[in-house]
Formats: C-alpha cells, structure tokens, sequence
C-alpha cells in the first residue's frame, strides 16, 4: 500500500480526521505537562528550548537549571546578540553540542539586524535563521504563534509509524518524505499549538520506545500498529554504524589550586577548553589516576587520565601554549568538553583540598 493508501485507511474522510485532532488536543489541554516554555508566546523563549532540547532530555535542562539560567543572563535577542562568545559557551557548558549555543547567538544577531527584533512568523522565513531546521522552525511558528506548521521529530516519527503501520526506515530519504507528508495532512488550522505540543508529547510519555501504553492513549483507536501487533519493531530504522573504541590521554597539570588548560582547536570545539593531550609514549613515567568512556558520533573514547608533576609539570606547560585557571570555583574555569569537565570533579573528589563549589 502506498503512502496515500495508507493515509486513507486510517482517515477516510475530514470528519474521521477531525476527530483524532480534537482527541489529541483535548488530551493534551486536559494532562499536558507544564514546562516553562509552555507559559509564554515569546519566540525567543521557545527557540532557546528547542535547541537546548534537540540533543538534550528535558529532565537535563529543567533538572540541572540550564533553561533558568540562561533565560535569566541572557532574557531576549538584544542581550543575546549582543554578549560575547565565551559568556555563551560557559553559559551552555555540560549541555555539548555548543554549535547549538552559537547558532542561537547568530539567530538572534539576524532577528535584531534584518527583522529590528521581532521574530519571523512563517515556518519557511524561521528556517533561514542559523541552526533552524523544519521541526525547530514548525514548532516555534505554532508554538510562540500559533501559525500551521507541521513537526516531525524523534517522538512524531514513533508515533506516525505506529498509527500507519509503517514498515520502512524512517532515516531515510524515502521515509523522511511519508512521515512529513502525514504530519503536513494531519495538522489542524486550529488549536495548532496544542495539536504539535499533543503529538510531541504522546511519543514522549505515551507511545514510547519499546512499551507502549495504549490503554492510556487518547487516539489508540486509529493506530493500525496496535490492530498489527508488533509495535515495539516500530519505527524502523537503518542498521546502526559500527562503533569505533579509541582511547584518548590527558594531562591533570595542577598546582597551588590552579590547573592548565589548553585551548580547542577546529570550528567544531572552538571557543571551549581542555586538559592537554599526551601521545602513549609520553605517559609511560606517569601514573593514571582514572578512566572513563564517553561517546562521541561514532566512536566511544576510553578518557585516561594522568598526573604530571614536578620537573614534568614545568616542562610540559613550559612547551605548550596554554593557561592556569583558578580551581576554587566553576565561575573562575572557561567553557570546558563534557568530559574534561566531568575528569577534573573526579580530581575534586580524590583531592578534597580543592573544593570546587559548581
């Protein structure tokens, strides 16, 4: 059955599809969670959450204070546009992805400079903004006002497949373009704003990974995956690349409670710190004081993590282009990775004599 065929099947006419809409809202008015972005109209409010949000679970974000935080030092596009890179970067540390952080800042430089501070309306003149694709753009146009937009992201997509019954790799071109013509068909003119957040939100606690609970779902009366059986296969995807190990060796540098660190290089990481890189062969007269793993695209990376001191210590620091940095407090550090951040607090614990108080 083609993709037509199976949007009919499921909604033979308006008035069945009317239905689902209303069904969905009606839930989502009645037992929609309350997050902070969900109490304001402001498209700056809803674009800081959903970048925050796209590679980030909510629990983080609200959880650990970084919305707060970063609505409270940076609160509209003015302040925004007008701070510098490495505010921004420590602002968004421990969040990752920081690319995120500064295609926010560019968003609003552009709404200050071409659109004199108020926020594009339409979903196609959003996506033109840095780092604003068709989900992100979608849900800001209905969401901040209250424009038709379809979205489609992780959670629409399990839960599109399940009410099709679709059996195709959704990370794919081929499936990217059904799904998006669903959700295109399926979103109301009106009550927009509750319909996407009532999508969204079904996938995330609702039409979840692995077990459903369909008893508890509003719209369970359209899904051709339940009649089907089988939902937990749902959504298809494309065989998993192989993960690559490697391993990676830091220096901790510390002295009289300060710590060295070495400057990013490469577009990717540039504005962040972190803990100088050795070779293998340099680490040999050292000891390791800990590992851990951490995951990066690809590949999982083995951090291990040495002590150099003494003579070592001024040699290396000597030869490297690098700084000290106060270890006393989280404020006296720049933007570090995750995981050199995450290496120096288990320095922290071990050595009870530097206290960070983050």
């Amino acid at each position: 059955m083609n993709d037509s065929g199976k949007f009919e099947n499921v909604f033979p006419d308006g008035t069945v599809l009317g239905r689902f809409q209303a069904a969905l809202a009606d839930w989502f008015d009645a037992e929609g969670e309350d997050y902070p972005w969900r109490r304001t109209r402001d498209p700056y409010a809803i674009l800081v959450s959903e970048l925050m949000l796209q590679q980030t679970q909510i629990a983080t974000v609200l959880g650990r204070g970084y919305y707060t935080r970063w609505m409270k030092q940076f609160p509209d596009w003015e302040t925004l546009a007008g701070a510098n890179e490495e505010e921004i970067l420590k602002a968004w540390e421990g969040l990752g992805y920081y690319n995120r952080a500064r295609n926010l800042q560019k968003a609003a430089i552009q709404v200050r400079d071409e659109y004199a501070g108020e926020c594009p309306r339409e979903a196609k003149s959003l996506e033109e903004l840095p780092g604003v694709g068709p989900y992100t753009a979608g849900a800001v146009a209905s969401f901040a006002h209250g424009v038709r937009a379809s979205i489609v992201d992780g959670n629409v997509a399990r839960v599109l497949s399940r009410i099709f019954d679709f059996r195709e790799p959704v990370d794919t071109s081929t499936g990217q373009r059904a799904l998006w013509g669903w959700a295109e068909q399926m979103t109301p003119e009106a009550r927009v704003r509750s319909y996407n957040s009532a999508i969204m939100e079904l996938g995330q606690r609702i039409c979840t990974k692995g077990a459903p609970s369909c008893e508890r779902c509003p719209v369970s009366d359209w899904c051709q995956g339940r009649r089907e059986g089988d939902l937990d296969s749902l959504p298809m995807k494309k065989a998993k690349r192989r993960i690559t190990r490697r391993d990676e060796l830091v220096a901790l540098l510390v002295e009289q409670g300060r710590i060295f660190l070495e400057r990013e290089t490469g577009s990717r990481r540039k504005g962040l710190w972190h803990l100088p890189r050795m070779m293998e062969r340099d680490c040999n007269d050292f000891e390791e004081l800990f590992r851990f793993d951490y995951a990066i695209t690809r590949y999982c990376v083995t951090l291990r993590v040495f002590l150099i001191s003494g003579p070592a210590s001024k040699q290396m620091t000597g030869s490297r282009e690098g700084e000290w940095f106060d270890l006393s407090a989280d404020s006296a550090l720049p933007a570090l990775g995750s995981p050199y951040r995450k290496a120096i607090l288990k320095y922290q614990n071990i050595h009870e004599d530097l206290i960070l108080r983050w």
